[in-house]
């Protein structure tokens, strides 16, 4: 009789410390307290009426009661098509996407279907909180490579050299980057990509923010840049961002005909196809025009530069500019080891435990992306809750 109640391997999944901090405000306001929230990744917009219309239609319709293709509706599949070519600048084929149940679902899928046990996963660090569980569920080893504000938080072919073994099997690349806001040149792409052309080492590329660019960055496709990648390339999306559509849970990958058909086996077996009725919101969503991106990025980008000031503003926080999503990641190293209201934080989850208790306001410590020192401030939220939360956390940093 094995010795192990539960899976060590499930067991040794981290929970997501962005929604874990999410769910903490979320409990404190709900009881009562006046907590202001920096940690969701969650756009504060309603999704665009049309596409709530389309969902209402789509109730309507017996059809949309019924199981359908485990690898999406053909019709989204079709509209994504065209969807790529637009906005990415290169043409998939509608077999080569795969719908699933969100970006998460999609990064775990790709993960699922590239990595052996003990294949080697470069991560650029700091990282979204999810990519290092979803390497590790498939039996991976992902490999931090660090960068820090003064490297402008992006990696070199001189680091990605410096890491490779004969384990190596991907790399994860995101750009416009969570948790950052980095956004990498073409150029900067396109030696990366050639990189891994060279060593045969696939690329998975999370271009969830592709819409969120400011100061006259630009997004570029990996894939675009670099079309010798084709076959060792898989792209992850999703409307959550983009549409403000984050509950309904649509994302897609791109990639080779038999990595998609591989992983369409396996989501045939793990979810089947994702609710019919947020397939055709998100055939709305990505069939219409950016007309409702462009106001929410206008005001992503108003708050970005408000948080920016006020943050750059406290001695003794550096910070780079946010170039794109909608995060701010300042070093709080200047913090620690400081008396800081009566008490003493030796790491970034300690001090933002103590930004959370006296001044009530939520952060993510840079732990949960890899780089200590660092803490995560989403300002996807009203200007009024940024500037009150921003104000805070300086009265009491700067007190």
């Amino acid at each position: 009789m094995t010795s192990n109640r539960l899976s060590q391997r499930i067991g040794a999944i981290a929970e997501s410390a962005t929604m874990a901090v999410d769910k903490k405000a979320k409990a404190l306001k709900a009881a009562g307290e006046p907590v202001i929230g920096f940690g969701a990744g969650e756009p504060d917009f309603a999704t665009p009426p049309h596409i709530v219309e389309a969902a209402v239609e789509a109730c309507l319709n017996p059809a949309s009661h019924k199981y359908t293709p485990a690898g999406g509706l053909p019709v989204l599949k079709e509209a994504l098509v065209e969807k790529t070519e637009r906005d990415s600048g290169w043409r998939p084929t509608a077999s080569q996407f795969l719908i699933t149940n969100g970006g998460k679902h999609a990064v775990y899928n790709s993960c699922a279907v590239l990595l052996d046990p003990g294949d080697e996963v470069l991560l650029p660090a700091p990282y979204w909180t999810t990519y290092p569980e979803s390497i590790a569920l498939a039996g991976g080893v992902a490999v931090p490579l660090l960068t820090d504000t003064a490297a402008g938080f992006k990696v070199t072919v001189d680091q990605l050299e410096a890491a490779r073994t004969e384990r190596t099997k991907a790399l994860m690349f995101v750009s416009p980057s969570n948790p950052t806001g980095v956004v990498y040149s073409l150029e900067e792409i396109q030696a990366i990509g050639r990189w891994c052309v060279e060593h045969g080492i696939w690329v998975i590329a999370d271009e969830i923010y592709e819409h969120l660019t400011y100061d006259g960055h630009e997004h570029h496709s990996i894939r675009a840049a670099v079309p010798e990648l084709a076959d060792t390339c898989l792209i992850v999306n999703g409307v959550a961002k983009t549409y403000a559509m984050t509950g309904w849970r649509v994302g897609w990958m791109i990639g080779p005909e038999d990595a998609i058909k591989a992983a369409t086996n396996l989501q045939s077996h793990a979810t089947s196809n994702v609710a019919n009725v947020s397939q055709y919101a998100a055939l709305a969503a990505v069939s219409g025009d950016l007309s409702a991106v462009v106001e929410m990025r206008a005001a992503f980008d108003r708050r970005r530069v408000v948080m920016t000031q006020m943050l750059q503003a406290i001695d003794g926080v550096e910070m780079l500019v946010p170039q794109g999503a909608f995060y701010a990641y300042p070093d709080l190293s200047a913090f620690l080891g400081r008396e800081i209201a009566g008490r003493v934080a030796n790491s970034t989850s300690e001090l933002a435990a103590i930004i959370l208790d006296v001044a009530q306001v939520a952060i993510v410590p840079g732990e949960a992306f890899g780089t200590p020192g660092y803490a995560r401030l989403s300002f996807a939220l009203g200007d009024d809750d940024l500037v009150e939360g921003v104000s805070r956390i300086a009265d009491l940093l700067g007190g």
